[in-house]
């Protein structure tokens, strides 16, 4: 079988856990090069045009100014039952395009807005900074997460608990074997709080604490300059990032003070959950699926890494506002300073390449959601391609 002859050159009889687990999911390990699919995507794809790049942030900002002066007229209308509904609509539709721009501040820190690296760290830096994302904090880390997606113990985020995280029995014991174990089944109304606990605070917990994210030492925090995460030469990109943020943070409570909380909180705040819903949800989804293993040492690369991605399409109008994030997140983990605008066509040829190696669900998206969540629990301890259990 193709899967038990890569791993087992690879890794001989050391390898005999991930052959088991392969072999049981029908796993092939993909053996194409970075060169094979560079070679297969257009050169004009790699460009970058500083001009074509801020005409995406001007159509994003437009909407966004155009939302937010819409909205100043909904307290005037003299129904409540239409007030009501408008403001969650406002939320809504601000919160989607936000995380456009979102996207693009994250394409910054790529290098993929730009060819000047200057232009690129500072629009990034307003971008973000508005957004209460540290700049250069997140961009450090998130290159880490790049250069090791689906690495069990080098990638940054969505890091899998193991079965000892858990405190689970080992495997030849577990009287539930690979589940599913009676400690995950849980009462649909805490689901959904969980749920909810997720999408709304996840993104600020793992920049604060590290939430989902690799395991290490002290508090190891996007705002922490000392941390673990980072290493010395880039103390200053930390307490720059944290000024960005400090900043942001000044401005929303003058504006607090000056137009009222609630002023803020409707016309701001509420769109910036939002904004974390997207994030969590998008990134979540894109590398949690119970049909993709993680890999360790003996077996990772970075190509195999890359392509243990998922797209998902979200539908025409959000993938269009989000700049193709979802549907072409593949293209991006391969080559991440591409800019957005050319992805879905190189993601047309990389599709050519990868073959049965290329992901794309189509599963509605709260499905996928709910399959990810029940399915996608913990890993074995032991294994170089390890599978979600639950």
């Amino acid at each position: 079988m193709a899967t038990k002859r890569n791993i087992s050159s690879e890794q001989g009889k050391k390898a005999q856990p991930a052959i088991d687990e392969a072999v049981a999911h029908g796993w092939e390990i993909p053996d194409f090069s970075i060169k094979e699919i560079r070679d297969a995507i257009p050169a004009h794809c790699f460009e970058r045009d500083t001009l074509r790049s801020f005409s995406h942030v001007a159509y994003d900002l437009s909407i966004i100014a155009a939302l937010g002066y819409a909205a100043t007229f909904i307290d005037q209308i003299p129904y409540s039952w239409v007030r009501v509904l408008l403001w969650p609509a406002y939320w809504i539709a601000q919160g989607i395009v936000a995380t456009g721009v979102w996207v693009i501040a994250h394409e910054c820190g790529h290098q993929a807005f730009s060819p000047s690296k200057f232009i690129n760290n500072s629009v990034g830096w307003v971008l973000h900074s508005a957004l209460l994302v540290p700049y250069h904090s997140w961009r450090i880390s998130h290159s880490r997460h790049h250069k090791a997606t689906g690495h069990m113990s080098r990638d940054q985020v969505f890091v899998p608990n193991t079965r000892s995280d858990l405190g689970l029995p080992k495997r030849d014991t577990d009287p539930e074997s690979d589940g599913p174990h009676h400690i995950f089944e849980e009462a649909p109304l805490y689901v959904f709080v969980m749920m909810v606990f997720m999408f709304t605070f996840g993104w600020p917990l793992y920049l604060f604490v590290n939430v989902s994210g690799q395991k290490y030492p002290g508090w190891a925090s996007h705002y922490n300059p000392w941390c673990a995460i980072y290493e010395n030469h880039q103390v200053w990109d930390v307490i720059v990032s944290d000024i960005g943020v400090v900043s942001t943070l000044a401005a929303i409570a003058f504006a607090a003070h000056t137009l009222g909380p609630i002023t803020v909180l409707k016309y701001y705040f509420i769109p910036y959950l939002f904004v974390n819903f997207w994030l969590v949800l998008i990134t979540y989804l894109q590398h949690t699926d119970p049909a993709l293993p993680h890999y360790r040492e003996g077996v990772w690369n970075f190509q195999r890494g890359a392509a243990l991605t998922v797209d998902r399409d979200f539908g025409f109008l959000i993938n269009h506002l989000h700049h193709h994030i979802s549907d072409t997140h593949v293209a991006h983990h391969f080559f991440s300073t591409m800019p957005h605008y050319h992805a879905q066509e190189a993601t047309r040829h990389i599709k050519k390449v990868l073959g049965k190696h290329y992901h794309f669900d189509s599963t509605p998206i709260p499905l996928a959601l709910w399959r990810s969540w029940k399915n996608c629990r913990f890993v074995e301890d032991e294994g170089d391609v390890v599978f979600w259990k639950n």
